[in-house]
């Protein structure tokens, strides 16, 4: 019954659980991110793409198969994102 009570999360949580996998592993292949980050294929498939679209990530298709590496701009924002995330929880809110 707990899962019912619990708030979707935010947009803003989603890309730092993304970012936070890919930057912890150095690289990362979808299926770790998908259970890391704890979405949906659709959801990952969707994220993924508008963070590489963004230059955030890079995607690497190799013999091995498809993996994911941080950019520079992407260590930054999910700092930012961290930053910003604690201080609004600081204040007791969510985000």
């Amino acid at each position: 019954m707990s899962g019912l009570s619990e708030k979707p999360r935010s947009k803003l949580r989603i890309y730092r659980d993304i970012l936070k996998t890919v930057d912890n592993e150095g690289h990362a292949k979808p299926t770790k991110i998908l259970y890391t980050a704890n979405l949906s294929y659709e959801r990952l498939n969707r994220y993924l793409n508008e963070l590489v679209s963004r230059g955030l990530l890079h995607e690497v298709d190799e013999e091995g198969g498809r993996y994911y590496e941080i950019t520079e701009d992407g260590r930054k924002l999910l700092r930012e994102i961290t930053k910003a995330i604690n201080f609004v929880e600081g204040f007791g809110l969510d985000i």
